[in-house]
């Protein structure tokens, strides 16, 4: 299997490197087909990994590849650590990217970056292959990185935009403060245990959880704590947990394959399967667990409102996916750690489906991206309306969709996990504000969903003439990988929900505690995918959901004029979320401004009044004044010199006089 390893994860760079190097020799097609070689190559294969992981009970391996540097007893290496949880990663990143560079071929048909763009995909897969591959925090910071990087790069794609340029520089800027945080943790990791590899830090979990560490002097705090802090800061600024999660609406200025795969496989699910990586360390420190499902609990509910109110259908499946990364976070901070990676599999599908559907509409529309200019378009795009719809109903977890069994289980995870954890008050306060937050946000979520999808493909139609007469549906090579995404997101749910959650599927690649292993509890009531559909009517996540479509169908459909009358009795709520909480401002106008103001401050109080104007200009003219004194000694005339040397002479003298 170590040539399979070694295949999966450099055909992507490979096939990136001819794309980019050699793109224009090889032309359009050259560079097409070699990066969806190179890819599906690494689908094929990371499929293969699956199976005998799962049906041939291969065990995990943990392979040495090289050994980079070596500095005071501490290696850095290049390896990688398969097991099930990596292959299950595996498979989603390619398959995805797989589409999504299909998928491509159509989009980007016209743009003149089509080499440079396919090269950048492919870059993409690979970062991404590493990162989830890796045994050690080495390799784990290196594609951690590169996927950042990439996304620098895809996000900002059409640099002759400005707000693109705008949009990939605040990703770029926003997401290192996240791995600031990051960083700092993988150093707390390498001064206590000496090591970056995975398999002894987690066997020194105990030890770093018995050691305190004093940030502040005087303050000891636990060390596991602060060190899983860190590390979960890296994950907020990676799959956009507020207040780090600014940048992701913005990456929309990409195009839209590249949207599809940083929201679905790739950079966002970077952080959510690091937590779950490092589940070992989190178990050790409810601290860091409670923080982990506040921040995940106000992301899953106020990023969701957002998402009522966004016009451009592209930012209402970009406030989704925050929405859900919410919901994945909560069940990291519930120790659900099996329910998080299960839902991130499911939404990858889905999400990716979401939004190649927008950019088939957003195609058939001459790019035309506001849905308040679409509607009425599903008898012109009949394979874009029914793949949208399969996609939208796995979001809100309709029964029987993928999106139903990962979210309905991830949130009674949620439910169950306030009876296991935290002894005191203010933990069961906390577990119940995020249940809270999990289940009205599947209102909020149906409610947003299908106003998108009503405004886009039902009601009169409000687009312009001349678009109404070329409006058909996209080419092939659009609407099959839309069809491959709609198969999993609509039924792989009832394949895999017992195998992932129930009948341990991850085995040793994610640790629980026995008192905090809420699934296992939940294991017992387990009765079968069908079971569960029956009983899903009798539970308030259905309830929500169906009531969420509804208010979205007689608001936005039957009454638009009460969406109006309640914009404009409630305008300061409206303006709240219109103007995202101020989040925005407070990174623009705050940190941003204020860093520049503070530059400035520099720049013209020290490096010119005290640098320039006193150390460097303030010598020189020191000099020069001196020099003005000392020309005027120099007369030139032979009784001025003879005076002086007198004087002089006579003053050495009274010195000596005095010495004796």
């Amino acid at each position: 299997m170590y040539g399979y390893y070694l295949t999966i994860v450099l055909a992507p760079l490979a096939a990136a490197i001819i794309a980019g190097l050699a793109g224009r020799r090889i032309g359009r097609a050259g560079s097409h087909w070699v990066t969806i070689i190179g890819v599906g190559l690494s689908f094929v294969l990371s499929s293969l990994v699956l199976k005998n992981m799962f049906w041939g009970g291969a065990e995990a391996e943990n392979i040495h590849v090289y050994t980079w540097a070596v500095t005071d007893g501490l290696r850095m290496e290049v390896g990688f650590l398969v097991d099930r949880l990596t292959a299950l990663m595996m498979l989603v990143v390619t398959f995805v990217s797989l589409m999504v560079h299909i998928y491509t071929i159509g989009y980007m048909r016209e743009d003149p970056g089509y080499q440079r763009f396919f090269s950048y995909i492919a870059l993409f897969t690979f970062s991404m292959l590493m990162l989830v591959m890796s045994n050690n925090f080495l390799q784990l910071f290196f594609g951690w990185e590169a996927v950042g990087l990439v996304s620098y790069l895809l996000i900002g794609f059409w640099f002759k935009k400005e707000t693109a340029i705008f949009a990939n520089l605040k990703a770029f800027l926003v997401n290192r403060v996240g791995d600031f945080g990051f960083i700092l943790g993988i150093a707390g990791i390498v001064t206590i245990t000496g090591s970056l590899d995975y398999a002894e830090v987690f066997a020194s979990a105990e030890s770093i959880a018995a050691q305190n560490i004093e940030v502040f002097p005087g303050t000891p705090w636990n060390a596991m704590t602060v060190i899983c802090i860190l590390l979960f800061i890296g994950a907020m600024g990676k799959s956009a947990q507020a207040p780090l999660h600014v940048w992701l609406p913005d990456s929309m200025e990409g195009p839209t394959p590249i949207s599809a795969l940083i929201h679905a496989a790739t950079m966002v699910t970077a952080g959510i399967y690091m937590v779950a990586r490092m589940s070992p360390l989190f178990e050790l420190s409810t601290a860091a667990l409670g923080f982990v499902i506040i921040i995940g609990a106000v992301t899953a509910f106020f990023m969701g409102l957002l998402g009522i109110v966004q016009n451009d259908i592209k930012r209402v499946v970009a406030y989704s996916t925050l929405s859900q990364l919410g919901y994945m976070t909560v069940a990291l901070g519930a120790s659900a750690y099996s329910a998080a990676i299960f839902h991130l599999m499911t939404h990858a599908f889905f999400k990716a489906l979401l939004f190649l559907a927008a950019g088939s509409v957003i195609i058939a529309l001459h790019h035309e991206q506001d849905i308040r200019k679409m509607g009425g378009i599903r008898k012109y795009m009949p394979i874009t309306y029914w793949t949208a719809l399969v996609g939208s109903l796995a979001l809100i977890g309709f029964p029987g969709s993928s999106g139903f069994f990962s979210k309905d289980l991830l949130i009674e995870a949620v439910k169950e996990s306030h009876w296991h954890q935290g002894p005191t008050v203010g933990d069961q306060i906390t577990y119940w504000i995020a249940y809270l937050s999990v289940l009205l946000g599947v209102f909020v979520t149906a409610l947003y969903s299908f106003r998108m999808f009503f405004l886009v493909f039902h009601g009169k139609e409000r687009m312009d003439a001349e678009t109404k007469s070329h409006l058909h549906e996209t080419s092939a090579v659009v609407t099959v990988p839309l069809i491959l995404l709609a198969i999993p997101a609509a039924l792989i749910g009832w394949f895999t929900v017992g195998p992932v959650l129930f009948e341990n599927y991850f085995g040793d690649a994610i640790f629980v505690s026995e008192n905090q292993d809420v699934i296992g509890h939940m294991a017992a009531a387990w009765h079968g995918s069908m079971a569960l559909l029956m009983h899903t009517v009798r539970t308030p996540v259905f309830w929500l959901a169906a009531s969420g479509v509804f208010s979205a169908w007689f608001l936005y459909l039957k009454r638009p004029d009460i969406p109006q009358a309640i914009q404009s009795k409630m305008s300061g709520i409206y303006t709240l979320l219109d103007r995202k909480y101020y989040f925005d401002d407070l990174w623009i106008k705050g940190f941003a401004a204020g860093g520049r103001s503070f530059g400035q401050f520099l720049y013209q109080r020290g490096d010119q009044m005290i640098i320039d104007g006193i150390l460097v200009d303030g010598t020189a003219k020191t000099v020069g004044r001196l020099a003005g004194v000392m020309r005027q000694i120099q007369t030139g005339y032979l009784y001025t010199y003879a005076f002086a040397m007198i004087i002089g002479l006579t003053a050495l003298l009274g010195w000596l006089v005095w010495l004796r």
